[in-house]
């Protein structure tokens, strides 16, 4: 069937609004993180003004355990720092950095920056969606045939991803970084990747192409979410230790992110949930490959790195459940993960001669 060219065009132009929807949704989370900074600083100030008894020591950064009038036990209580950083005391009476509820509920004062970001976001999603679709309907296929359609489908169904997890878990603390995500990925296809709308090439006109390419796109965007958490994960971390030292953070946003440890097990759990897809993304392929080039397995680079990507989150996965891999170093290996997917779907596929290489670059 001939190309739909005007359709193609409308594509084109849904894109550049979704992205435009996107970048104001990036802003406006943007934006909430600051205001609740800002928040967080400015009541933390004036409790410690209305402290009574502070000693000097206070505003070098002390804590004002010894200065606390009326308090026969630390556990549970808030210490006030002249910084604007505020430290809880566990039951041992050792400082912890104050956080976001471990559990991602929406509980806490209404944050109207936020819910604007998420409903930009939802209007962002629903013009990307009209842009992918049209795309394929232009084409008469799936629009998973070269760099172009596979970046702009991934950054819609990151997009996506994010959204359905908005609905069980607060993570719009995460949608900075999650949507600054999706437009690097849509400008590096409109930018980078530039490819005008073709008929699919002999080896990709299969219907394993919507089962694996599908597959693929869930699991990287997974991934991306992943990716974020732990990016996360270790500026809370850093916050933390320094505050169980005595010491501060300028990181003040950081106060309505979960604790380190709680992103780490959740970042775990979706991990796992993405490691199940990608398996099935590697016997798909092979199941593909046997089907096009007669064979299961050939080494060709595109197949070497997919399997690279399975046995790193293959290990993440493996030495945080059995050698107590935890904390940082769980989150370097979820990152390292996240950077071997980005260079199989970059690099491999533009600099890498193999029988995958129909990219459209």
């Amino acid at each position: 069937m001939p190309i739909d060219y005007t359709l193609a065009e409308y594509s084109e132009l849904f894109m550049l609004l979704a992205a435009f929807a996107y970048t104001v949704a990036f802003l406006a989370f943007a934006w909430d993180l600051a205001k609740s900074s800002k928040t967080i600083q400015a009541v933390e100030s004036k409790l410690t003004q209305q402290k009574s008894g502070v000693s000097a020591g206070v505003a070098a950064g002390a804590s004002v355990r010894s200065g606390r009038a009326g308090s026969d036990s630390r556990a549970g209580n808030d210490s006030y720092l002249a910084d604007g950083n505020v430290r809880g005391w566990n039951a041992d009476g050792g400082a912890v950095a104050q956080t976001a509820d471990a559990s991602m509920g929406y509980v806490g004062a209404r944050r109207n920056a936020a819910r604007v970001g998420v409903a930009l976001t939802v209007l962002g999603a629903l013009i990307h969606a009209a842009a992918v679709i049209s795309r394929g309907m232009a084409a008469h296929r799936v629009p998973w045939g070269n760099m172009y359609e596979f970046c702009t489908t991934g950054a819609l169904v990151v997009a996506v991803v994010f959204l359905v997890v908005l609905l069980r878990r607060d993570l719009r603390f995460l949608g900075t970084f999650v949507l600054g995500l999706v437009l690097i990925m849509m400008m590096v296809a409109t930018i980078g990747f530039p490819t005008p709308v073709a008929h699919l090439i002999p080896a990709l006109q299969s219907y394993w192409l919507i089962i694996h390419v599908s597959v693929a796109v869930i699991a990287s965007a997974l991934f991306t979410l992943t990716f974020a958490m732990s990016v996360l994960q270790l500026l809370q971390a850093d916050r933390e230790t320094k505050i169980r030292s005595g010491g501060t953070s300028k990181l003040s946003f950081l106060r309505i992110v979960p604790s380190a440890q709680s992103l780490e097990n959740f970042a775990y759990r979706i991990n796992a949930v993405a490691f199940v897809l990608w398996t099935f993304t590697l016997m798909a392929g092979s199941v593909w490959a046997e089907q096009a080039w007669g064979r299961y397995w050939g080494w060709d680079t595109k197949e070497v790195w997919t399997f690279v990507i399975w046995v790193v989150y293959a290990g993440y996965l493996h030495a945080r459940a059995t050698r107590g891999w935890t904390g940082t170093r769980a989150a370097w290996l979820s990152i390292v993960g996240y950077l071997c997917v980005v260079f199989n779907f970059t690099i491999v596929n533009v600099f890498f001669a193999g029988l995958h290489s129909y990219s459209g670059v």
